[in-house]
């Protein structure tokens, strides 16, 4: 049976929502994408832009960090397919990543990280304090070694969002900006914005820390939450961070144009967006402990962003047990720009009734808080 004239409503304008959204449109979906205010304008716009599963994702081999894995591998040709649909590129640097340690005693649990990785085909190498001053002479020389993982890249975010926009546009996506939808009881796809009702045969959730706005009317328990991440930017030399530094503490990552990123602080204040000085004043003395250079300097910008994050740190992905009309995707916390083209992937198979992996389904499930 054909879908060319299925309708599908998405919620939420981030990189999440225009992923599916372009994904969904390419499968031959009609799609309409609603965001609250401009599209990228929250948690999307305002990310660091790092692909870096490995370094971020230490603890344990679950199926998030197969997840992540996967995600990674899939970006290189998700980049091409957006800038060929839309005619924008975006800066998208391979650089590798370095996760720096300062005390003696972090050498053993990089071993350890290192080796349940190396399973999964990860490559990394232990380099030294020596290593380190060749090869990064910038880092501070209380650096004592590093995890080198080549596989990491980054991309600048607000770039990402624009190209993604522009290809969701070109392929015959409808997008409306400032469109707040009102949650309605419905078995399928259709929303109320603004009095009016825009029917569809399936509505996709991808409003991030707003998809709690749902709860009432589904009937379901979404617990997704803003988190606040504040971030400064200073400027720096071209070339002078050749590899994403991360730390106990913090990353710093340089953009092509030589834009030094710090961050990122974390703290609950509701939808509250401002930069704080106790939050700023964090970064602000843990950057030169790292980067000698930047000590006593000024950043030319700082910025905050919502992060949505669920009671355990997993994406709501996938249908409810109740409605295989209504698909969530939302909850990425820190990494929706790394997971989404597997999320766009997952929910475009869901659109044309491929099941997600059996521990995929289980670990997002977005009915999983209800079950006892």
């Amino acid at each position: 049976m054909s879908i060319l004239r299925q309708t599908v409503n998405i919620v939420g304008g981030g990189v999440i929502g225009l992923s599916v959204a372009f994904e969904a449109r390419s499968k031959g979906w009609d799609v309409r994408v609603f965001d609250q205010s401009n599209f990228g304008g929250q948690a999307s716009g305002a990310a660091a832009g790092m692909l870096a599963p490995y370094s971020e994702v230490e603890e344990d081999p679950d199926a998030f960090f197969v997840l992540c894995q996967e995600s990674l591998k899939l970006f290189p040709q998700w980049k091409k397919r957006v800038v060929d649909a839309g005619g924008m590129d975006f800066e998208y640097m391979e650089s590798g990543s370095l996760h720096a340690f300062f005390h003696e005693a972090d050498v053993l649990a990089a071993k350890t990280t290192m080796a349940w990785q190396k399973k999964f085909q990860v490559d990394s190498e232990l380099w030294d304090g020596r290593s380190l001053a060749e090869r990064v002479p910038a880092l501070s020389s209380s650096v004592l070694g590093a995890v080198y993982r080549p596989e990491e890249a980054h991309i600048y975010a607000p770039d990402y969002v624009k190209s993604l926009h522009r290809a969701c546009l070109a392929t015959g996506v409808e997008c409306f900006e400032h469109r707040k939808v009102t949650p309605t009881a419905a078995n399928n796809g259709d929303i109320i914005v603004k009095s009016r009702c825009y029917e569809a045969d399936v509505l996709v959730i991808c409003s991030g820390a707003w998809a709690k706005e749902w709860e009432d009317t589904l009937s379901l328990e979404i617990p997704v939450y803003p988190i606040r991440g504040q971030i400064c930017a200073y400027r720096g030399a071209p070339g002078a961070l050749p590899h994403i530094v991360f730390s106990s503490q913090g990353y710093l990552v340089q953009k092509g144009d030589g834009t030094i990123v710090a961050g990122a602080t974390e703290d609950i204040a509701g939808f509250e967006t401002s930069v704080t000085e106790k939050g700023v004043g964090r970064l602000l003395r843990w950057v030169p402990k790292v980067m000698p250079s930047l000590e006593g300097l000024v950043p030319f910008h700082q910025w905050a962003g919502l992060r949505p994050a669920t009671m355990d740190g997993y994406p709501l992905l996938g249908h409810t047990d109740d409605c295989s009309a209504i698909l969530f995707a939302c909850g990425h916390y820190r990494n929706g720009i790394l997971l989404s083209p597997v999320t766009a992937k997952l929910i475009g198979e869901l659109l044309t009734k491929i099941s997600m992996p059996r521990d995929y389904e289980v670990a997002f499930h977005p009915g999983r808080f209800n079950r006892k």
